[in-house]
């Protein structure tokens, strides 16, 4: 019994990406409400942003079921995708913000939303920051990006970050106490990359000394 747990702890984790997965708060649940509202949309359109970790790929998932989307990440589309991508009635676009001047790419976004207009196709584009600062090279492209209606998810509040904090441990199979999990949201850093980092850090750390996450030994290993 003793040499198979390790190997239990040791298996790769699968994070859970639904719409019961995702936690709400008042951080995020004006994004949750426009994405559950998706039919209303001004001209069909979203802009969803918000800093990396803060749940935009798990919304676009939820989004995508919900509406039979088709997914696709911005820097990998081609202009010869949009009709495919618009005949699902429904797309969405991740980490627009990243094309960095990529002229095709740019060109192949503009052309996927002229289309999903021109066809009534929904469409949900994603990245960091507010679509008006993403460096794109394209003026057209850039003020049709500006024009969307643009929703932001916030930094997550102390009882999401204990929420994120509990999700990260479930999909990883570790039982640590809600307890424990909110005592470590009100010392760490306050951001949804850092729950997913502290959750990593401890499975690792857990794993290797062979002991249950205990408040002593979380605070050791992530030095709170």
């Amino acid at each position: 019994m003793s040499a198979q747990l390790p190997l239990a702890l040791a298996l790769p984790h699968r994070p859970a990406r639904g719409r019961a997965d995702f936690r709400v708060s008042p951080s995020n649940e004006a994004a949750v409400r426009l994405i559950d509202g998706w039919r209303g949309w001004p001209g069909g359109t979203l802009a969803l942003t918000g800093p990396e970790g803060s749940g935009k790929t798990h919304l676009a998932l939820v989004w995508a079921d919900m509406a039979g989307a088709e997914r696709v990440s911005a820097a990998t589309l081609r202009a010869e995708d949009a009709p495919a991508l618009v005949a699902a009635g429904a797309v969405a676009v991740e980490d627009a913000d990243r094309l960095g001047g990529d002229r095709a790419a740019e060109a192949a976004l503009f052309h996927l939303v002229n289309l999903a207009r021109a066809e009534g196709a929904a469409l949900l584009v994603t990245g960091r920051a507010a679509a008006g600062a993403w460096p794109i090279a394209t003026p057209d492209l850039a003020s049709r990006l500006s024009a969307m209606m643009t929703v932001r998810l916030d930094p997550p509040d102390e009882a999401l970050l204990a929420a994120l904090l509990d999700k990260h441990f479930e999909d990883r199979r570790l039982a640590v106490p809600s307890a424990l999990t909110r005592r470590l949201a009100q010392r760490m850093e306050r951001s949804a990359a850092a729950a997913a980092a502290a959750a990593a850090r401890l499975d690792d750390a857990a794993l290797r000394a062979g002991k249950p996450i205990t408040w002593p030994f979380a605070k050791a290993i992530l030095g709170l």
